[in-house]
C-alpha cells in the first residue's frame, strides 16, 4: 500500500472513529467546580444530571472523552498523583468512571464537544457578537 493510500485509509478510519466518539470537558460539565482552580484537587459534586447524561450518551457513542486542561504534562503532581489519576479516583467515587473511555488534555477527534466555555462558530461576524 502506497503512502497516499494509507494515509487515505487511515482518515477514513479516523472519520469513523470520531463519528462513534463524544468528548466532553470536566470541569464546569461533569464536575461542578464551584470554588475554581484551588490546588488541583478535584473537590466537587458531579453537576446534577451528569450520571444520566453520561449513560444516555454512551447509549449512542462507542467513546466518552474527557477532555481537561487539568492534565496537561506541565501540571504538578497532588500528593504524589497525576491528575489524570485524581480524575478517575473521582469518577470512581461517583460510579461515572463506567462511562468514560479516556481523559486527556489534548482536543480529540470526536462528532461533538461539550465545553462550558464554547463558542459555537457560525461566522466571524456572529463569533464576534457572541463574544461582545
Amino acid at each position: 500500500m502506497n503512502l497516499i493510500n494509507k494515509f487515505l485509509e487511515e482518515s477514513k478510519k479516523d472519520k469513523l472513529d470520531s463519528d462513534k466518539t463524544i468528548a466532553i470537558d470536566l470541569d464546569g460539565v461533569i464536575h461542578s467546580y464551584d470554588k475554581g482552580w484551588q490546588d488541583g484537587s478535584i473537590y466537587g459534586i458531579p453537576i446534577s444530571g451528569t450520571e444520566e447524561a453520561l449513560k444516555r450518551l454512551k447509549s449512542r457513542f462507542k467513546r466518552i472523552i474527557i477532555f481537561t486542561c487539568r492534565t496537561r504534562k506541565d501540571q504538578p503532581l497532588i500528593h504524589g498523583k497525576s491528575q489524570i489519576d485524581l480524575i478517575w479516583e473521582w469518577l470512581k467515587k461517583y460510579e461515572l468512571d463506567k462511562y468514560i473511555s479516556q481523559i486527556t488534555s489534548e482536543k480529540p477527534m470526536a462528532s461533538f464537544y461539550i465545553d462550558d466555555h464554547g463558542i459555537k462558530f457560525n461566522s466571524w461576524q456572529q463569533t464576534l457578537r457572541d463574544i461582545k
